[in-house]
């Protein structure tokens, strides 16, 4: 893969990363509001830890999958590069939140 090919994937993902915890802070944020409040209690925990084990899945299958098939097929060079690039743009992703927060306040 070429250098741009691997930054524009790297973006992509970070994007698609930055896009499921956008939903799921929605979704954690008006709990009550979908959901409704709950009088018991053992359900909230466990529908919290099962949200906590798929987003581990769901963001680390984005971030690791593409970098790890790569290395797996011999291109270990531009498996370093892509999961450089993609916590790189994961990073810049979170100092343009961080930006926005400390603008707002």
């Amino acid at each position: 893969m070429k250098n741009s090919q691997l930054a524009i994937r790297a973006i992509l993902n970070s994007v698609g990363v930055t896009v499921y915890i956008f939903l799921i802070s929605l979704i954690m944020n008006n709990g009550d509001k979908l959901f409704g409040a709950s009088d018991n209690n053992a359900i909230a925990p466990i529908a919290f830890l099962l949200l906590f084990i798929f987003s581990a899945l769901v963001t680390g299958g984005l971030i690791l999958a593409k970098p790890i098939m790569l290395y797996l097929d011999g291109q270990k060079r531009e498996s370093l590069k892509l999961l450089f690039y993609t916590g790189a743009s994961l990073f810049v992703l979170l100092l343009i939140f961080l930006t926005v927060l400390f603008l707002i306040k």
